[in-house]
């Protein structure tokens, strides 16, 4: 079992920044990939970035420039740093945690709402 807290969420003007956080609690030895993906509403939850255990990352083209996705082993901790953040950003973003036994893990959801 892993256990996913996220934190970081909140109301932002339009090209501003917000950094989100991903703790990872439990079994966390098995912890592969971890990644957001966000939902906005009426649109279908999408990837956003992923960082694999070795450090390797994938974006999608949406944000790629301008979000940065990276991983504290040492505090067992996934962040998603966002800049020049635009309205069209605006969803929950759902921190998740896959393992090798082929599980994922997600994190409660928080807001993130990019207005002036």
């Amino acid at each position: 079992q892993v256990q996913l807290v996220e934190s970081g969420g909140g109301l932002v003007q339009p090209g501003g920044s917000l950094k989100l956080s991903c703790a990872a609690s439990g079994s966390i030895f098995s912890i592969t990939t971890m990644g957001w993906y966000r939902q906005a509403p009426g649109k279908q939850r999408e990837l956003v970035a992923s960082v694999t255990a070795g450090g390797g990352t994938n974006y999608a083209a949406s944000v790629k420039g301008r979000f940065t996705i990276f991983r504290d082993n040492t505090k067992n901790t996934a962040y998603l740093q966002m800049n020049s953040l635009k309205p069209e950003d605006t969803a929950v973003y759902y921190c998740y945690a896959d393992i090798r036994a082929g599980i994922r893990y997600w994190g409660q959801g928080t807001q993130v709402t990019v207005s002036s």
